[in-house]
């Protein structure tokens, strides 16, 4: 596995105090701020939406879990962008949400309107914040934002959820815990995301010396972990949980400097931003890890990297 090195922004001066602000208290902004409640990923919280009173809402409903979970500040504000000063982290959730039936890349240009807007207002009020981009299509958005504000620290939340679900599907065929599952997901956040079965393992031990790797397992897993979202919509209207959690624990990473290996979106050697594996701590990415494919896994991420490419195309700051 090479690696190569990536700007490393400089950590706040403590790990105490630790402000996180979410911008977007639609459903994922809520789920990722209770999950941060829950989990006790910070000591300050803040949600930032231009409907004051969702964001009011919100912030009430998560602060009432504070009590029986972790004692954190959690406050609200709405269009006043002056609310995410002192964050060390700045969770960025807002945008359009994809409907049943509708892809995530169908969402760059109603979204990338939203970012010019508000990205450079995020960026003046919280210069040394890393910037965690969640909203689709992610990898897009992530790169927009960092031609938005050149000089943050900028991530996007990329493949951690689509890495879990594999994990998730392959543990409970071999019978373990997921946490003791290792299989990532890399590329896109989308149609043409990898799954990266060569590297997938068990404890240390190769997977298919604990599971029968055959085309019928990996058809229903990659049909499992492709499929999730847009089953989850069709049911419910949207995904939110999942998606909560990933970004509790990417902003864990950043504020407590884990230095946790997650496959977050950010710059490659492909071209456009996508997913790799990343060393993850204070500021942000600190490494990115390139592991070993199999010639058609490399191939697959190559074709995604084109996706993105052409996509991203369509926005004049990514030309």
């Amino acid at each position: 596995m090479n690696e190569t090195s990536v700007p490393v922004h400089a950590p706040a001066d403590t790990l105490e105090g630790m402000k996180v602000a979410i911008v977007g208290a639609g459903l994922v902004g809520g789920a990722a701020g209770y999950a941060m409640v829950l989990r006790g990923s910070c000591t300050e919280l803040v949600l930032v939406d231009i409907d004051a009173e969702r964001a009011h809402a919100e912030a009430a409903d998560i602060s009432h879990a504070a009590p029986v979970s972790h004692p954190v500040r959690v406050s609200s504000s709405g269009d006043d962008f002056g609310a995410v000063a002192g964050a060390a982290v700045v969770v960025v959730t807002a945008g359009a949400n994809q409907k049943p039936g509708e892809d995530r890349l169908s969402l760059v240009g109603r979204n990338a309107d939203i970012f010019r807007q508000i990205i450079p207002q995020i960026a003046s009020a919280a210069p040394q914040a890393a910037l965690l981009v969640a909203s689709n299509p992610v990898d897009i958005m992530t790169a927009l934002t960092a031609k938005l504000a050149p000089q943050a620290s900028v991530l996007g939340s990329g493949t951690v959820l689509d890495s879990a679900r594999f994990r998730s599907l392959l543990s409970i065929r071999a019978g373990v815990a997921p946490q003791n599952m290792h299989a990532l997901v890399l590329g896109e956040h989308g149609e043409s995301e990898v799954l990266a079965w060569s590297s997938a393992s068990v404890g240390g031990i190769p997977l298919s010396q604990v599971l029968k790797v055959d085309q019928t397992l990996r058809s229903e897993v990659e049909q499992g972990t492709r499929q999730a979202a847009a089953q989850i919509i069709a049911g419910k209207g949207a995904t939110n949980y999942g998606v909560g959690a990933a970004l509790a624990l990417i902003t864990e990473a950043i504020l407590k400097d884990r230095r946790a290996v997650l496959t977050v979106s950010g710059p490659s050697s492909y071209g456009p931003y996508l997913s790799l594996p990343r060393v993850v701590g204070a500021g942000g990415i600190l490494r990115t890890l390139t592991p070993d494919l199999d010639p058609q896994e490399l191939e697959a991420l190559r074709h995604g990297a084109e996706v993105l490419t052409k996509a991203a195309q369509s926005l004049p700051e990514l030309r």
